[in-house]
């Protein structure tokens, strides 16, 4: 009897020991905002906002305006978020044929913006910011435009 207790001491041990050898996840201890920020990192793989801007190869001045604008607007208003990987800003060209998809997928007719909710590596919400270009001479209602959007896919995913 005591040997098989000894072996299951020497197994358990050696489980042990590899499981630290080869990385396996462990449980962690934190406090205060050091727990906030691993919350937020765990968050952030599996939820994130992606702020897109499309546009085609042929690029007029409204159109890379619209695309710094869009920038200034997220990288501004959510740096902590950019930071911990939950909003992003990715400028795609459409007419690449890796990008031709998200025309069909986003019912793209123009350079856009467009909002998409993701969650668990699957998009669960989009939405295309169409008013971008009807702010575009308002720098104001631009960014609260886009700061909005995002603000309400940020507390939509809560």
């Amino acid at each position: 009897m005591k040997k098989g207790v000894v072996v299951l001491m020497a197994v358990g041990l050696f489980v042990a020991v590899a499981a630290v050898a080869v990385g396996l996840p462990q449980a962690s201890v934190c406090e205060g905002s050091a727990c906030q920020e691993e919350n937020s990192t765990q968050m952030s793989m599996v939820l994130q906002v992606i702020v897109y801007y499309f546009h085609g190869n042929y690029r007029c001045a409204s159109c890379t305006q619209i695309e710094r604008f869009t920038k200034e607007a997220v990288e501004s208003g959510f740096a902590d978020q950019i930071k911990s990987g939950l909003v992003s800003f990715k400028v795609l060209n459409v007419e690449k044929p890796d990008n031709g998809h998200f025309v069909q997928d986003y019912q793209l007719y123009t350079k856009s913006v467009v909002l998409s909710l993701v969650k668990s590596g699957k998009e669960v919400r989009f939405k295309n910011l169409d008013k971008v270009w009807e702010y575009l001479r308002d720098r104001k209602r631009f960014d609260d435009y886009i700061r909005n959007g995002v603000t309400e896919y940020l507390e939509a995913a809560q």
